[in-house]
C-alpha cells in the first residue's frame, strides 16, 4: 500500500481556499457583534449577541482574489521574514556562521547527541518568551548545515526548532500571544497562575526533547565532513570578529524579548530591530556597504516562497470571515459543551480550541475570538476563568504543530526539504501525547481549584 502524499503546500492551500469558499454554500451565516477592547487593544466579541445574517456565498474568483487580500492583511508579518531573511543572509556571508557551526561540532565530537538538548532549549525560550514562529524560518539553513555536519536528518533539524519553540508557547507562563492576551481578554490578573503552567511546560519541554533525542540517535547517518576549508581562522577556531558578531546576534533576541515584555512591540519593531542588526553585522564582518546590500537582496530572495505561503494561508482565514462563517464555526464547536461534566467540559474545549485553529491559524486572534465567548460560558458552569485559558492554550497551542494553514510551518517545512506528510508522521504520535498531558493538566486543575 502506497504511502499518503499530500501536494505541494501551495497546491495544498489552494485547495484549502477553495474549500472554505464552498463552506459558505454549506454554513449558516452568523455573527457575533463586537467592540474595541481598550485593555488589550483589539476587537472582541460580545458574549450572548450571536445572529443569522445576510449569507455571502464566496465563489471560486472571489476566494483567489482572497489571496492577495491575505498577504496584505499579513504585510507586517511578510517584512519581518523579509528583513530577518535578509539579516540572516548578512551573518552567513561574513562565514561566522559557517566557523561556529564548525567550532561547534569539533567541539561535541562524539558528545553529538548533546547538541539536541542545547538546541531544543533555545528554540523552546524563543517560544515561551515571544511566541518564536516566522522568526525561525531565516534560521532554517544555518539549522541545516549544523544538523547536518553532525550526522542527523532534516526531520531533527526541524524538530529542535520549530517542534520545541512551539511546545513552549503552547505551555507558557509568560507567552504575551497567547496567555497574556487570554488573560487580559478573561480579566485575569496578569501573569497569575504560572506556577502551575511552569509545572507542565517542564514536564511538555522534557517530553519532547527526550522523544527527539530517541528519534535522531535512531535515524543518525553519522557526521558529514565539510565540504569547504575556511583558512581565515586556523582549526576552525573563532575571531574576535566572529566572536563580536556571535554576540551581537545573541543581543537582537535579548532586547527582541524585553521589548515585546516591556515596551509591547509589534512586528514592525521587530522589523527594524533585525534590519540593524544586519548592517552592523556587516560593516563588522568586513562586508562593506555594497557587499551588506547585495547579501540583504540574496536574504530577501530566498525568502520570497517563505512569505507567499504565509499569505497563502491567511486567505483561508480572509475567505471564511468573508463568508461570515467563522462566528457560525465557533458556536457550534463550543455551545454544545455546555451539557458536559465539567471535566469533559474543559477538555472538550481544548479539542474544539484544537479544531477551530485550522480556521483561525493566528492564536492570538483566536483568543479574541473565542474567550469572550467562553468566559461566560465556563461562569455559568463553575469552571474556573484560567482553566479556560489553559484549554484554550493546549488546544489552540499545540494545533501549530499539524496544521497547513500555520503559514510559518509550512514555510519551514519547505525550507528544510521535509515533506508535510513526513512531518505528519513523526509529529502526530507525539502531538496526541502532549494533547494527552494537557488534558491531565486540565483534570489536575479541575481537581485543586486552580484559579
Amino acid at each position: 500500500m502506497r504511502r499518503l502524499r499530500f501536494p505541494h503546500p501551495l497546491t495544498l492551500l489552494t485547495v484549502a481556499i477553495l474549500a472554505a469558499a464552498a463552506l459558505s454554500y454549506v454554513l449558516p451565516a452568523g455573527e457575533y457583534e463586537r467592540r474595541d477592547d481598550p485593555v488589550t487593544g483589539r476587537s472582541v466579541v460580545v458574549p450572548g449577541t450571536f445572529h443569522e445574517v445576510e449569507a455571502n456565498r464566496i465563489g471560486a474568483f472571489e476566494a483567489i482574489v482572497a489571496i492577495p487580500r491575505g498577504m496584505a492583511d499579513r504585510a507586517d508579518v511578510v517584512f519581518l521574514i523579509f528583513l530577518i531573511g535578509g539579516a540572516f543572509a548578512v551573518f552567513d556571508a561574513t562565514g561566522a556562521l559557517r566557523r561556529g557551526v564548525t567550532w561547534l561540532v569539533r567541539g561535541l565530537e562524539g558528545r553529538e547527541i548533546l547538541a539536541i538538548p542545547v538546541v531544543c532549549l533555545a528554540f523552546a525560550a524563543g517560544g515561551v518568551t515571544e511566541n518564536m514562529q516566522e522568526e525561525i524560518i531565516p534560521l532554517v539553513p544555518a539549522l541545516m548545515l549544523l544538523t547536518k555536519r553532525l550526522g542527523y536528518s532534516p526531520m531533527v533539524g526541524v524538530a529542535v526548532s520549530a517542534g520545541s519553540a512551539f511546545v513552549g508557547s503552547a505551555f507558557s507562563p509568560i507567552n504575551p500571544f497567547q496567555v497574556q492576551i487570554a488573560q487580559k481578554v478573561s480579566d485575569v490578573a496578569l501573569l497569575s497562575g504560572w506556577a502551575f503552567r511552569l509545572a507542565f511546560l517542564a514536564i511538555a519541554l522534557g517530553l519532547w526533547i527526550w522523544w527527539t533525542m530517541r528519534y535522531a540517535a535512531r535515524t543518525r547517518a553519522g557526521p558529514e565532513a565539510e565540504e569547504t576549508t575556511d583558512v581565515s581562522e586556523p582549526d576552525g577556531a573563532l575571531g574576535w570578529r566572529d566572536v563580536t558578531i556571535f554576540a551581537i546576534v545573541a543581543s537582537t533576541f535579548v532586547v527582541l524579548v524585553w521589548g515585546l515584555l516591556r515596551w509591547e512591540w509589534e512586528f514592525d519593531h521587530m522589523s527594524a530591530l533585525f534590519f540593524i542588526m544586519g548592517v552592523v553585522v556587516g560593516i563588522i564582518g568586513r562586508l562593506g556597504v555594497t557587499g551588506t546590500a547585495h547579501a540583504y537582496a540574496e536574504g530577501f530572495r530566498s525568502m520570497g516562497y517563505a512569505a507567499l505561503l504565509i499569505g497563502f494561508a491567511n486567505a483561508i482565514y480572509v475567505v471564511m470571515d468573508d463568508g461570515r462563517i467563522i462566528d457560525t464555526i465557533v458556536r457550534g464547536l463550543f455551545v454544545p459543551l455546555a451539557d458536559l461534566p465539567l471535566a469533559l467540559s474543559a477538555i472538550g474545549m481544548s479539542a474544539a480550541q484544537g479544531v477551530l485553529h485550522f480556521a483561525v491559524p493566528s492564536v492570538s486572534g483566536q483568543a479574541v475570538l473565542t474567550l469572550p465567548v467562553l468566559v461566560p460560558l465556563s461562569d455559568l458552569l463553575g469552571l474556573s476563568r484560567q482553566i479556560t485559558i489553559l484549554a484554550y492554550q493546549y488546544g489552540a497551542g499545540l494545533c501549530e504543530l499539524i496544521t497547513p494553514t500555520n503559514g510559518a510551518l509550512m514555510a519551514i517545512l519547505a525550507a528544510s526539504g521535509v515533506r508535510y506528510e513526513s512531518w505528519l508522521r513523526f509529529v502526530i504520535p507525539r502531538y496526541l501525547m502532549l494533547m494527552a498531558l494537557g488534558a491531565v493538566a486540565l483534570v489536575i486543575a479541575l481537581a485543586i481549584g486552580y484559579s
